[in-house]
């Protein structure tokens, strides 16, 4: 390597961003010759036949605290608190007495005490009320329900958690919900080729380098989407490539291969909740965005982790109201 090289790619190291050209949007090349409905419905068919474990996403782990919180998974109102050791737990929403919610129970030595007449009830079952199996990964909170329609998935003891950076690392994450089912959350992310045409604001100068063929049967390890991307801040822009694979039913994760952030990761859980007032099904998008670097000063600035996860959970919001309106259009039109 000549000096002049070595001294360029050193300087590449230490500044990763390129500044980006102003670009008309209508100019940008058009994707829709690549994509492919039969490659991107494939995949979504080989993804939906994937094992799941009966295992669903219901929450980030920060936002189980010692105070009950309320969800749904398919019509099923649970709830969640951290029992005396700090420890997931996951029940039945309704008490067992008359029925109170028990999303409104205070917490006492990890244990719910029922509003109406004081009932408690923890980790031991009461009568037909007993918790689910629950797993926290450090980031998420899953709910096992084996009693669901889950397809001829089988138990499993845990839930499959993608592989993920090492420390040091930041993770935030987002909950957004809309007016579809998980497949047309999975199918949105199936379709890396909508990406610089609906997020200008985001991404640029796309370009998908390789697809899986639209077959059935394809190994697990030959499904995935390798994607060139430009990712904005402003005008700079980071080069990278990602990697999208579908490791469950209901699960679709990218990693960074390749630039800036390497070994970063953004996992798309999506979760039904139930049909709402109008009879149509809610599906909640949980993202986790886990953010690795290997620069020497990454782990000394996650002291500014609480001002930066915000800003993280923006931008993943921000890009969700537009794929929310994307997966509800396609539940329109299956419908």
């Amino acid at each position: 390597m000549s000096v002049l090289s070595g001294l360029r790619a050193r300087a590449a190291k230490a500044w990763p961003f390129e500044f980006l050209p102003a670009a008309s949007w209508s100019a940008q090349p058009p994707t829709y010759q690549d994509a492919n409905p039969a490659v991107i419905d494939t995949a979504l068919q080989r993804t939906l036949g994937r094992p799941g474990g009966n295992w669903f996403v219901i929450a980030a782990s920060a936002d189980i605290t010692t105070k009950a919180f309320g969800t749904s998974v398919a019509g099923r109102e649970l709830v969640a608190w951290r029992g005396s050791d700090g420890a997931l737990l996951v029940a039945p929403r309704a008490c067992p007495h008359l029925g109170a919610d028990l999303a409104t129970a205070p917490v006492d030595c990890g244990t719910l005490v029922c509003p109406w007449h004081g009932l408690r009830l923890g980790e031991r079952r009461h009568g037909a009320w007993k918790p689910y199996p629950a797993h926290d990964d450090g980031v998420l909170c899953w709910v096992r329900l084996d009693d669901l329609d889950t397809g001829a998935s089988a138990p499993t003891e845990q839930p499959v958690i993608p592989l993920r950076p090492g420390e040091p690392a930041l993770a935030a994450v987002t909950r957004m919900e809309g007016v579809c089912e998980p497949r047309d959350i999975v199918a949105n992310r199936l379709d890396p080729w909508h990406g610089a045409w609906f997020h200008p604001y985001s991404f640029s100068r796309l370009r998908v380098l390789s697809a899986p063929p639209a077959e059935d049967g394809l190994a697990q390890d030959l499904d995935r989407f390798v994607v060139e991307v430009t990712f904005h801040i402003g005008r700079l822009g980071v080069p990278v490539i990602a990697e999208f694979t579908t490791p469950g039913p209901r699960t679709v994760v990218m990693h960074i291969v390749e630039g800036e952030g390497r070994g970063s990761v953004v996992e798309t859980h999506a979760t039904p909740l139930g049909p709402g007032v109008d009879g149509r099904p809610r599906t909640a998008v949980i993202e986790a965005v886990i953010a690795h670097s290997d620069r020497p000063h990454f782990g000394a600035g996650l002291v500014a982790a609480p001002l930066i996860r915000p800003l993280m959970r923006h931008a993943a919001g921000r890009l969700w109201r537009d794929d929310l309106a994307y997966a509800e259009r396609l539940f329109e039109q299956r419908s």
